[in-house]
């Protein structure tokens, strides 16, 4: 039998942060969990859009316990705020998707100086899982999710010295960079929880090909060309929809035989069930880790450090 979210187990008492999660593939996760039992955070960026969401996942479940925390993941001080709303309402996070994201855009920067995509897809996520660390470390058994794409298997290697592409940017390479730092980050944080010792996880997802607004607003956004009108359609005509390609993700949360380290995505590559799939592209694997946590320290001036958040107040 394929996994579904009718398999996720109660989650009542958990607390749940999803990026995203008044759209697409983060309102999907958001319904679930919610329906689920878990106390459910929606953490993103356009408050009519966020509204709209919450009141859906009421519908769905009217008995549902939702909160609402403004998130931009391109300004720090954005994610530094979400991050104090969060923890000020409660001692633990048991659940962190890292969801939101965008693709293939204009080349643009960040609040911070950053390039779009590498800043919203990972150094943002970074910061908020640095800052939700002794939360997530306070629960009996934290799950960090960090969703990646398949995107990645084009990616060039991240340059310390020209981290945000002032010497040549391309959109869908920009992309698929931004999608390796998803991958290379998920494996490093799972490293630091069992160098530690300690309970929590991280795992990583894909969606595979699911048509969400994610394609239509890169062909929008004019950074895509004739690859991201193609893959509009593509999506149209055969993708899977946000109900399903939610799946690998939710199962990455919720799934108790799930571990640390692994990866879930479509059986098929683009389509099908969510099963755990093995992570290719290892060589200097080890290296790639190193490097994106050497660069995401020094861009967000924030660490990660697993022990020393363990033993914070």
């Amino acid at each position: 039998m394929a996994w579904t979210e009718r398999d996720i187990p109660d989650l009542t008492g958990r607390t749940a942060v999803v990026t995203g999660a008044n759209g697409g593939l983060g309102l999907q996760t958001a319904l679930a969990l919610a329906g689920a039992g878990a106390h459910v955070v929606l953490a993103a960026r356009d408050p009519e859009k966020t509204a709209a969401a919450e009141a859906r996942i009421r519908v769905s479940s009217p008995s549902a316990s939702l909160e609402v925390v403004p998130l931009d993941l391109g300004d720090l001080s954005s994610v530094s705020a979400a991050a104090r709303t969060v923890l000020d309402g409660r001692d633990r996070v048991d659940i962190l998707v890292n969801n939101a994201g965008v693709m293939a855009m204009p080349q643009r920067t960040t609040v911070d100086g950053f390039e779009m995509q590498l800043g919203v897809n990972h150094l943002g996520h970074w910061a908020l899982t640095a800052h939700l660390l002794p939360a997530l470390l306070a629960a009996p058994a934290a799950r960090v999710v960090t969703v990646t794409s398949t995107a990645r298997h084009r990616a060039r290697r991240l340059d310390p010295a020209d981290v945000h592409l002032q010497r040549g940017y391309g959109a869908w390479s920009a992309y698929a960079r931004s999608k390796m730092a998803n991958l290379h980050f998920g494996l490093g944080l799972q490293q630091r929880f069992a160098a530690a010792g300690v309970p929590a996880s991280s795992l990583l997802a894909h969606p595979g090909l699911t048509n969400t607004d994610l394609q239509a607003r890169a062909v929008r956004e004019g950074g895509a060309g004739w690859v991201g009108a193609f893959f509009e359609v593509m999506t149209a005509r055969s993708g899977m929809s946000p109900f399903e390609g939610a799946r690998p993700q939710l199962r990455a949360a919720t799934d108790p035989r799930a571990r640390g380290g692994e990866l879930y995505a479509p059986r098929y590559g683009s389509h099908g069930p969510a099963v755990r799939r093995p992570i290719l592209r290892r060589h200097r694997l080890q290296e790639k880790i190193d490097v994106l946590w050497e660069v995401s320290e020094r861009e967000t001036g924030l660490p990660l450090n697993v022990e020393a958040a363990r033993s914070a107040p």
